[in-house]
């Protein structure tokens, strides 16, 4: 996957009115959250390629302005499933209204693509287990219900830690033992409570 170091004219979409979209950085999207840099987006979309198959289900937690869910759901295709999960309903609904501008619309609409209110912690079981699964936000630890719902030759991208950050790649084996490296150093948001996030942590 070649990746694109400025924003697409496709992520321009998800980027709020009046931002510059084609800056290499992390954005504000209001309620103390953050669209990621575009080279994070292209970093997450490469590991996560082999588990993003036509017919694969995804899991993406921490939505945000819906960019990555739409990017997921394009390629899982109709037959798969992209699921995002954003515990501020005013994102969620944002998100949806960004996806029903881009290419990712015909899917939304099918409902292969969905966008959930909800605690991201706790996954969402509806649709497990997940051959991938993308996590937005620092956790302070791989929060377990993400672990159970990963689809044994699944693989989950998460940013853990607190002030140092990494980005965690976590294979689940087919026995379900897990392995974990880590990718980069990060700066994300802390994966949270609506309530923490909204009086900013």
């Amino acid at each position: 996957m070649q990746v694109e170091m400025q924003r697409s004219g496709y992520e321009a979409l998800f980027v709020p009115d009046g931002t510059p979209a084609y800056v290499d950085s992390p954005m504000a999207i209001g309620y103390n959250a953050t669209i990621s840099a575009p080279h994070m987006h292209a970093t997450c979309l490469q590991l996560l390629e082999e588990n993003l198959k036509s017919g694969m289900h995804v899991l993406d937690v921490g939505s945000g302005t819906g960019y990555l869910t739409a990017c997921f759901a394009l390629m899982v295709g109709p037959q798969g499933r992209a699921v995002g999960v954003e515990h501020i309903p005013e994102l969620a609904d944002s998100s949806i209204k960004n996806i029903k501008k881009s290419a990712a619309a015909p899917l939304l609409k099918e409902g292969s693509l969905s966008i959930h209110v909800g605690d991201g912690r706790q996954g969402w079981p509806e649709f497990a287990p997940y051959d991938a699964i993308h996590v937005g936000a620092a956790a302070p630890e791989i929060p377990q219900p993400l672990l159970d719902q990963l689809k044994p030759g699944g693989r989950m991208v998460i940013p853990v830690g607190n002030i140092f950050q990494d980005l965690k790649v976590i294979d689940k084996n087919e026995d379900g033992s897990i392995s974990v490296r880590s990718e980069t150093s990060v700066r994300y948001v802390p994966l949270t409570s609506k309530d923490a996030q909204l009086r900013g942590y």
